[in-house]
């Protein structure tokens, strides 16, 4: 059955056949940990005839979640992606991680998405993962609606949800459908557009029936059209015209002007819904194509040339040549290394040859496939716009550029936050040791925020992550996944070091060992920067004290360095530095003198700066039942948490702090302990901030 445009299309993944780039959509569910990503596109891709049984996140039979460890713990650990049919769209979903330790899955998917879908829950309104996975989307400049979930949970409350968006987001949210009943009492939506209520019977996942807006709503909903018709026209030159005037505004004009909005950034439409009873899912589907980018809405993408710098664009088409961005790579049981890929320009097929500026090898792509969870799919090529993974294609990681031979490109790449704890890992047998590097390598290789090193001091293998959850689940797969047994250390503190004044330095090497000898010397000046800045190195060489070709040896001897602080060897952060004079020799200067002279000074320099030890601290969110607000606070005191706020809803507590990670460990089973179980919070890492002296003395 073929679909047509404005019709329910739940049994046919069918397209249209039309401009094929123009009814393409690349987007991704996103949101805070159990807001119901993965029950909304596990109801979403059966609607659209993808899946034929719905699964549940409590049984671990959802079709997105196929890790074991994704099963057993009823949370979204990796990013899957899949691809459905829908009213005449092809729709590319990713569903993403809602857990903080798992954020760089979140980057990478929202590097290469057009659109996101945006999930709340409507009783806790706007989380802290909701605002990390805005701005994620906001610094990617990703256009996105917003579906506020569960509907029908005691406590809902959709306008108090979406008044949360536009405070604590900074953004515009303009609601296009509101709910009919709450609570136990929801069984649909207004739709404020197409002035009709949808309304669906006993959860069923069947198409909602259309019917007149209820009679009791009909004053709620004259009132928010007016208010929905009045935010668009706002953003619309000609609308605005009409509005004025007071003539009427047909909805065609409206989802017109709309959808120019939302993919501009400047309004975010607002659906409701129960994903779990099937309310909502269809209209969102509609509202995927109606109002998110075909990736013909987006600017062309700029790269650079690999050897001039100077900048490159490649429009959204199939006659330009290959450019597209590997985001993730997998090594998959079955097929060996997955590196998924998504194509901005060109097409490419199995056979082909592609070049990678950034490591400057060539590889031959093998198989195409197209990913849906852990199944797959052989592509005969793929075009501008698509999302696929290539097998067989080595030396390909998160990041990297695929482009054509003769027409060279380097595209924006994905910057991932460092790990914030480290564990040691070491095999419970010594034969064990070979197949436990191999396995943690693989996996480093998969996640970029996964670190793994060997100190020599202590003769250990250190493995660092962006929490303790994260790193449980890499100690998981190793011994499920690769059979290696490990014993694991108590987690560490990835502290940093920084300055707290200015300081002045030399730096000299002079050798002689007969024939050409070692010179370089140089004079240095250190500050500190703004915390969050990371690393300056300025050139204020003049007279040509230093020759230029000196310089950048300089300056990597300077972040030689700072790579060990004088404190506890925690790299040094946060300092701009400034080369002043220096002195060179015709004959024996070389790149290698100047830069050991660069690390001498830079040495000397942070030690005279009155250095200090920088410890991460984290955002912590705690909903408690109100009886139990006072353990919460003294259990937090004892943590050494800075409390924030205090808000108090419905007999609920919601309590806002900020923790040092030292002390968050053990904490969720001291608040479940505390609150018998009733409580619940969220954590992500927020900054590095200077520790007491007790601390720092502890950690030295």
């Amino acid at each position: 059955m073929l679909c047509t445009p404005g019709s329910w299309c739940g049994d046919s993944p069918t397209m249209v056949p039309q401009s094929r780039l123009e009814k393409t959509r690349n987007i991704g569910f996103v949101a805070h940990i159990d807001a119901g990503k993965t029950t909304v596109s596990e109801r979403a891709l059966y609607v659209a005839g993808r899946i034929y049984k719905i699964g549940g996140v409590d049984e671990g039979t959802t079709a997105m979640d196929w890790m074991a460890q994704e099963r057993e713990r009823g949370i979204t650990i990796t990013s899957a992606s899949t691809t459905c049919g829908w009213n005449g769209y092809t729709i590319n979903v990713i569903d993403t991680p809602g857990h903080v330790d798992f954020t760089a899955e979140v980057e990478r998917s929202l590097r290469i998405l057009d659109g996101g879908v945006v999930i709340f829950d409507a009783v806790a309104g706007v989380q802290p993962q909701s605002e990390t996975v805005w701005r994620q989307a906001d610094r990617y400049h990703v256009p996105r609606i917003c579906f506020i979930n569960k509907m029908d949970r005691l406590g809902a409350d959709f306008h108090r949800t979406v008044d949360s968006i536009a405070r604590r987001l900074s953004t515009t949210p303009v609601a296009i459908q509101i709910p009919i009943g709450l609570e136990d009492a929801h069984r649909g939506v207004v739709d404020l557009i197409e002035g009709k209520a949808l309304v669906y019977s006993n959860g069923s996942p069947e198409p909602p029936q259309e019917a007149s807006v209820p009679e009791e709503m009909l004053d709620e909903y004259h009132r928010h059209r007016e208010s929905m018709i009045e935010r668009v026209a706002e953003n619309d030159d000609e609308l605005i015209v009409k509005y004025v005037e007071g003539r009427e505004i047909t909805k065609e004009e409206i989802k017109r002007a709309l959808r120019k909005a939302t993919i501009e950034y400047r309004l975010v439409p607002v659906l409701c819904g129960a994903a779990l009873k099937n309310v909502g899912v269809h209209p969102l589907l509609d509202a995927v194509g109606d109002y998110l980018p075909s990736p013909l809405d987006m600017p062309p993408s700029v790269g650079k040339d690999p050897e001039t710098g100077a900048p490159v664009v490649r429009d959204t088409s199939e006659d330009e040549p290959f450019a597209a961005l590997a985001f993730k790579a997998v090594a998959d049981p079955f097929i060996g290394r997955l590196a998924y890929f998504r194509v901005y320009s060109g097409e490419v097929a199995p056979g082909d040859t592609v070049y990678n500026p950034t490591t400057g090898k060539r590889g031959r792509i093998g198989r195409i496939v197209r990913m849906h969870a852990q199944h797959r799919e052989e592509l005969d090529k793929v075009v501008a716009g698509e999302i696929a993974a290539a097998v067989g294609l080595r030396g390909v990681s998160t990041g990297d550029t695929l482009c054509a031979v003769g027409d060279p490109i380097v595209l924006e790449t994905i910057t991932f936050p460092d790990p914030v704890m480290s564990v040691s890992v070491e095999p419970k047998t010594r034969a064990d040791q070979d197949r436990l590097m191999d396995a943690l390598s693989k996996l480093s290789d998969e996640d970029p925020t996964l670190k793994v090193s060997f100190d020599d001091e202590i003769g250990q293998t250190i493995m660092s992550g962006m929490g303790e959850l994260h790193l449980e689940i890499v100690v998981d797969r190793v011994r499920r996944e690769y059979k290696v047994d490990a014993n694991v250390g108590r987690p560490k503190v990835a502290y940093r070091e920084a300055i707290s004044r200015p300081a002045r330095a030399e730096g000299r090497l002079v050798r002689q060992t007969g024939g050409h000898g070692q010179y370089g010397h140089v004079w240095i000046e250190v500050e500190p920067a703004e915390r969050g800045a990371g690393f300056e190195f300025r050139d204020g060489i003049t007279g040509g004290a230093i020759p230029k070709e000196f310089i950048p040896a300089v300056r990597r001897g300077v972040q030689d360095a700072l790579g060990a602080g004088p404190l506890g060897g925690y790299p040094v952060v946060d300092v701009s530095v400034r080369l002043v004079d220096g002195s060179y020799h015709e004959v024996d200067s070389s790149e290698m003198a100047f830069r050991v002279a660069g690390s001498l000074a830079a040495k000397v320099a942070v030690r005279r700066a009155a250095p200090v030890l920088l410890e991460p601290v984290m955002k912590l969110e705690v909903v408690t039942p109100g009886e139990f607000l006072g353990d919460v606070l003294g259990e937090l005191g004892r943590r050494r948490a800075n409390i924030r706020s205090i808000e108090g809803r419905g007999g609920v507590q919601t309590v806002r702090a900020r923790l040092p990670l030292a002390e968050s460990f053990g904490y969720v089973n001291s608040l479940r302990s505390l609150t018998q179980g009733r409580a619940g919070h969220s954590m992500e890492f927020e900054e590095y901030e200077e520790a007491p002296a007790e601390v720092a003395a502890a950690a030295v």
